[in-house]
This record gives structure tokens, C-alpha cells and sequence, in this order.
């Protein structure tokens, strides 16, 4: 089975093929370490966080095995013809020779997966006695061909993958002792000689996953490889992921376009949130975040569409927040979190994403002009179902507003989607750096109205012309 592996990754890295078409990010990382496992023939563990595209990369195991394999017909354990290892596979050849049927079995078929938690019992992962069969056939309960087998030894041949390795109870990682390392099982108290031909890998919380924790340290020795998972390290990393994962080519019939700007506010949402504090990192921020924001962003822009009758709209900046139910159920606070509610350090991670797309975009940017309108007085607040065209013409009212649009990738300062769009994305950016304000009620205005000069109460006595000197 091992070597089936080296044999085929080996050929693919030969041919420069991708080990693990969809995982972005982990090129010079974390493929690496696992192609050294697999060489090596270890068993591995992947360590991370969650949505760090662990049970992904042990999916993807399955592109290294070949496309069919022979087995007996009728197999439990997937024997192979010429190697047969159960005792029921072992009568069979023995009475039929040649003529005993073989069947082929998909490479799909060959992973088998199983979830970790406390309520796994050894007959579930190894097997145990059926008394019902051993009735039937009029057998003793000790005879091996009573025997219902488990998911490991189904998995004979392929691959078995263990998800929360340390929620596995410690009797059950017990039992994976003598598997990893002599192929022994004991079933019952009878021991059994089935030296299965499986390679094992798990994924585990590195909180979990210590002396500490609920892993046994005889089963940790027992792993070869111990591979770290992580983040995207980038931001472009991170919205390849999501862009790949996202749902956001609709069948309404209506063409909701998100901008790249909006895109990354989305990601460096999740940026923002794991570097926070009052975000517990021990739990993380999944990747998920971005991906379930990013729809339903999506999801805002379309129901405003269908609301106003417009068949083609542009995502606005106002959509992210209606994402909130998106990103808060993504998080687990600390305590000081806590006291401040989901909901309200959601939407301060948006307001710091935007602060933070607006300084890498407009770094020498002027906007004088636009606060000085807001400061004169001016205000704006603009209806949450008003159109596209309604919000062009409000946002084309601002002095120096559309002259910025153009580093948004808007080069067409007439089209009111884009424009309107990347407008309110500025006017969101200055009040994310606090060069304006921003309320539900008023809408954005000017923090402290600039107040027009004293002036001296003598001179509305004496307004008579004045004379300049050279």
C-alpha cells in the first residue's frame, strides 16, 4: 500500500504534477513534509486549527493510489488474491484455486474516514464477536470467521483517516497500538494475527494534541510525521481560497458583480479578526469566514436587485455588514469579547478591514475637498433600497468625491454601479480613519462642523471701505 503511494507520487512530482489540486498556500510549507512522509512511508498527523484545509489534503490522498485495485469478490477486508490474509479468503482459494472471483475496486472506495468522539467503541474502529454469525454457521464465539470487522480493517489496502485524534477515548487509541506497529488485533480477548496493509492519518487541535491533552503519548510515538497546518499567509492567499470556495455565481438571472476592493475587505476581515485579542486564537478563525461572508454579501446584493427591479447591480460596502450573521458565529470571543458582544466586534473588524484597504489604496491620496464639503454643513445618508442611479446622483454631489474612483479600478466615472460603489467605499475609508462620521441616523457627516471666524464686534460698527497699502 506504501509503496503504491511512493510509486505513484514519485511518477507525479516527475511530471510536475499538482499533489493537491484546491489547497493554495501550502506549496513550500506543507507539501513538502508530506511528501517526505509519504516517502518515508510514515503514518502522519496534520496539526492546525480548524479550516485550515486539513481533511482536504487527507481527500486528497486518494489521487495518489491507483484507479482500480483486484480484491477477492465478497471481501470484508479487501484481500488481495495473491495474498490473502483472512481466513475466509485463505478456504476459499484454497478450494477454488484459479476460478476464485476477483472483483476491482475503485481507488474512491479505498479511504475510508471516520470522525472522533467519545462514543467510538472498539467494535466500531476494530471490530467484535456477531453472535448472530457464529449461530448460523455453528461456530465457536472464539472462531475467527464470527468475526464483524470494523472500519480499520475494511480499510485494508487503502487509506484510514482519523479526524480529533485526541476525542478518540484512551482505550480506543490503545488499541491502535499494536496496528500501527506489529499489525496485531485483539478482539474479544482473543488475539488475532491480521496484518493489515493500511497507512493511518489523523488531524488534531495542536491544544489538544499534548502531554497535557487527551492524546496518549505511547500513540504519539507511534506517528512518524507530526506536519503543521496554518492560515494563508497572505491576503492574496487567502481570496484565491475564497474566491474557489465561494457560491457567488447566482441562477437568479440578475448579474451581481463583487469589486476586487470589496473582495479584500472580506478577506482582511479574517486577518483582522485572528490577530485580535479579544478573539480566542486557541479556537481560531476559520477560513470559512471570508467564504460565508463573501456569499452572503452576495446574498444582500441580490435581494436589493430583485427588491428594486434592477437586473445588473455592483455589491456595496454596506453589504459587508449585512453579513454580520456570517462572521459572528465565526469567532470565539475572550472574555473581554464577550463583554462586548459579537455582533459589535464583527462590525469593528469590518471598520478596520476598510481602514485598512483604504490606506493601501489612496497612501498619498488628497481628500481635503470631500471633508471640506462635509464640514460646511453638507450631509449624506443614503436609503438602503434606493438605486443604483439614486445613489450616483446623491454621491456625485460631493466635491472631489468621483476624482478618486479611478484607483478602484473604476475607469469609467459615468457608470453609476461602479462609481456609486467605489464612492461609498472612500467615504466608508475616511470614516474608518475618522476624517468624517457616520451614523444610522444622519447618515455621514462632518465630526466638527467647521465653525466661519470671529470676527471683531468693532468692525460691524465701522464697515466703510477699506484701504490697502503697497
Amino acid at each position: 500500500m506504501k509503496d503504491e503511494l511512493r510509486r505513484n507520487l514519485l511518477r507525479a512530482i516527475e511530471k510536475g504534477e499538482t499533489l493537491f489540486p484546491g489547497v493554495h498556500g501550502y506549496e513550500d510549507t506543507v507539501v513538502p513534509q508530506i511528501v517526505n512522509a509519504l516517502l518515508s512511508r510514515h503514518n502522519f498527523i496534520l496539526l492546525g486549527l480548524r479550516g485550515q484545509a486539513k481533511s482536504r489534503i487527507l481527500r486528497g490522498l486518494i489521487n495518489l493510489l491507483d484507479t482500480e485495485m483486484p480484491v477477492v469478490a465478497g471481501c470484508e477486508i479487501n484481500d488481495d488474491p495473491l495474498k490473502p490474509i483472512c481466513r475466509a479468503c485463505r478456504e476459499k482459494i484454497t478450494a477454488e484455486g484459479d476460478d476464485t472471483p476477483i472483483a476491482w475496486m475503485p481507488r474512491e472506495n479505498r479511504f475510508v474516514e471516520k470522525l472522533a468522539t467519545p462514543d467510538v467503541t472498539m467494535a466500531d474502529i476494530i471490530g467484535d464477536v456477531d453472535p448472530i454469525r457464529a449461530a448460523r454457521g455453528g461456530r465457536d464465539l472464539s472462531d475467527e470467521l464470527t468475526i464483524h470487522y470494523g472500519l480499520l480493517p475494511r480499510a485494508n489496502r487503502g487509506i484510514f483517516a482519523i479526524n480529533e485524534l485526541p476525542d478518540l477515548a484512551g482505550k480506543i487509541q490503545v488499541g491502535l497500538f499494536n496496528i500501527m506497529q506489529e499489525g496485531d488485533i485483539q478482539i474479544k480477548g482473543y488475539p488475532l494475527r491480521l496484518p493489515l496493509d493500511v497507512l493511518l492519518v489523523f488531524t488534531a487541535n495542536p491544544e489538544d494534541y499534548t502531554a497535557r491533552g487527551k492524546i496518549i503519548t505511547p500513540l504519539k510515538d507511534r506517528i512518524g510525521a507530526e506536519i503543521r497546518t496554518h492560515y494563508p499567509a497572505t491576503v492574496e492567499e487567502g481570496m484565491t481560497i475564497t474566491a474557489q470556495e465561494a457560491w457567488v455565481g447566482r441562477d437568479s438571472g440578475r448579474k451581481i458583480d463583487v469589486p476586487q476592493y470589496l473582495r479584500q475587505v472580506v478577506e482582511e476581515i479574517a486577518f483582522q479578526a485572528r490577530e485580535d485579542k479579544r478573539v480566542d486564537r486557541r479556537s481560531g478563525v476559520s477560513q470559512r469566514l471570508p467564504i460565508t461572508t463573501l456569499e452572503s454579501l452576495v446574498s444582500s446584493a441580490e435581494q436589493r436587485a430583485t427588491r428594486t427591479g434592477e437586473k445588473s447591480v455592483v455589491a456595496r460596502v454596506a453589504d459587508v455588514y449585512a453579513a454580520l450573521p456570517a462572521i459572528t458565529g465565526k469567532m470565539e470571543l475572550e472574555y473581554e469579547g464577550e463583554l462586548k458582544g459579537a455582533d459589535t466586534i464583527a462590525r469593528e473588524l469590518i471598520r478596520t478591514a476598510v481602514g485598512r484597504v483604504f490606506s493601501k489604496t489612496f497612501a498619498e491620496a488628497n481628500f481635503q475637498p470631500v471633508t471640506q464639503w462635509f464640514e460646511l454643513g453638507g450631509e449624506l445618508k443614503l436609503p438602503e433600497l434606493a438605486t443604483t442611479g439614486d445613489r450616483f446622483q446623491q454621491l456625485s454631489k460631493i466635491q472631489g468625491l468621483m476624482d478618486h474612483i479611478g484607483k478602484l479600478g473604476v475607469h469609467d466615472r459615468k457608470d453609476p454601479g461602479p462609481a456609486a460603489a467605489a464612492a461609498e467605499m472612500i467615504l466608508e475609508g475616511l470614516w474608518a480613519h475618522r476624517r468624517i462620521g457616520r451614523s444610522e441616523e444622519r447618515g455621514f457627516y462632518a465630526d466638527k462642523p467647521k465653525q466661519p471666524e470671529p470676527r471683531d464686534p468693532r468692525e460691524s460698527q465701522n464697515r466703510g471701505p477699506r484701504r490697502q497699502f503697497n
